[in-house]
């Protein structure tokens, strides 16, 4: 199976792009992806919380 490029899915019309969103977010809400949702909404709060390291602090972190 070949991966979707976004590209071509901008150049469908805009019921054919609905049905595809439509089945992406049936793909997402099975429970393999639950722990990867989870973490992007995790860095999504952090970030907007401004709770991020700069390279600086992460080097730090790493002991580097």
């Amino acid at each position: 199976m070949e991966a979707i490029d976004l590209d071509a899915l901008k150049k469908l019309d805009k019921t054919d792009q609905e049905k595809v969103n439509y089945f992406i977010g049936l793909l997402t809400k099975k429970s393999k992806y639950k722990n990867l949702k989870e973490e992007i909404q995790k860095r999504r709060n952090e970030i907007q919380k401004g709770e991020t390291l700069d390279h600086e602090e992460m080097w730090k972190k790493l002991g580097v």
